[in-house]
């Protein structure tokens, strides 16, 4: 037996090579992967332009330490910048290192403004990450259970509700921010409502809070646009980068702009590897796959065919709930729970998840061709037929 800790349920496979969409076992089978590492592998697996800039660089330099200029980092920091609309950028090495700035960064805001107790609002079933204070910050009593006492500073409110969010402002003087996800990803792909993003954007305006936004899954071109939040017309306070930013290599950032931008001073965060040559030139080379192929367009485009295919086959299927998504960013919820589905999908050559129990979520990687969007929907519709019954 490996002495690995047991923090994982892993499916009984293990993978040797992959190529685009496709990913190879021990054994030489061939999976057709729907998940991409978690929203991770954005230019799928062994794109030729991301291990050649890799390779190169690794060649070159790996890495040094940010008491030193970094060139890639600034090259990075200023394209990001200019995709967003955001001022100054912080890297780092995974999502919850990116929510975990994002929230000491709040907290610094609101010491600023003279809170001796500064509050975030959150949301409930969000995910934010499995540090301590992320932990405290997700809407998931079964990830933070057995950890406490959480991190204080916290108000939880139900997701897409402005109305519970301004009645929290109107009895809690301490708030100085909001956190939320522009989808919720591991609370089962719920949407944020446009009409909500503005009017949460305005009410921060007013109260002077920060607005912040999770985008470690939905970012980076997964919807459609280069940031979920974009598709509602605002510019976030703070956002937050991780999973597809480098397509499999590490790479976390925290985006501000507005009143949040200039707080942080030299020696209040930090981090060993963060901003590295190698995550960069792998951020870098995303960002111009996903630029110079018009894959934006492709995400929408093949989010809607999936979403569309799997609505024609599954449709007056009883137990099906519900098909949603934006762009490829796709659950399809059931009336029980599923997560036995994970298996019978590996056993026939597909890679998927199931979260909040009853969501077969699917995160493809940007580079679908048509057919492999048509072997989902054919397979996938086939798997949830066989599993209720119909």
């Amino acid at each position: 037996m490996p002495h690995l800790m047991n923090t994982y349920n892993r499916q009984p496979v293990a993978f040797t090579h992959g190529d685009g969409c496709y990913l190879y076992d021990e054994q030489g089978r061939r999976y057709l992967d729907a998940l991409a590492g978690i929203a991770v592998n954005t230019l799928g697996h062994a794109h030729p332009r991301l291990v050649r800039a890799i390779g190169e660089q690794a060649a070159r330099l790996i890495h040094t330490s940010n008491v030193y200029r970094v060139r890639e980092q600034e090259l990075l920091s200023d394209r990001l910048a200019a995709l967003s609309g955001m001022d100054e950028v912080f890297f780092c090495n995974s999502g919850c290192e990116a929510n975990e700035a994002a929230i000491k960064l709040a907290r610094m805001f609101g010491h600023n403004k003279d809170v001796d107790q500064p509050a975030i609002i959150v949301m409930e079933q969000a995910f934010h990450g499995r540090t301590l204070a992320t932990l405290s910050a997700t809407g998931n009593r079964k990830v933070q259970a057995g950890f406490e006492p959480l991190v204080s500073g916290f108000v939880r409110v139900p997701y897409d509700d402005l109305a519970a969010i301004e009645h929290v402002a109107a009895i809690n003087p301490n708030i100085v921010a909001v956190l939320f996800e522009p989808i919720q990803g591991e609370g089962g792909i719920h949407i944020a409502h446009g009409e909500f993003m503005r009017g949460l954007r305005h009410l921060c305006d007013e109260k002077g809070w920060l607005f912040m936004v999770d985008e470690v899954q939905c970012g980076v071109g997964r919807t459609g646009a280069w940031f979920a939040h974009q598709h509602a017309g605002i510019r976030p306070d703070v956002m937050t980068l991780a999973k597809g930013l480098g397509s499999g290599v590490p790479v976390g950032a925290c985006l501000a702009a507005g009143r949040a931008a200039g707080i942080f001073k030299a020696g209040n965060h930090g981090s060993t590897f963060g901003g590295n040559p190698l995550a960069c030139v792998a951020a870098l080379t995303t960002l111009d796959v996903i630029e110079q192929d018009g894959l934006l367009a492709r995400a929408v485009e093949l989010g809607s065919a999936i979403r569309g295919g799997l609505r024609n086959a599954l449709n007056g299927v009883p137990g099906v709930v519900d098909i949603r998504g934006d762009g490829l960013m796709i659950g399809i919820e059931l009336d029980r729970p599923c997560g036995e589905i994970v298996g019978q999908g590996l056993a026939d050559g597909l890679l998927i998840n199931v979260t909040a129990e009853r969501v077969i979520r699917l995160l493809p990687a940007l580079v679908y061709a048509d057919a492999d969007a048509r072997q989902l929907v054919d397979k996938l519709s086939a798997l949830i037929r066989k599993f209720l019954g119909a």
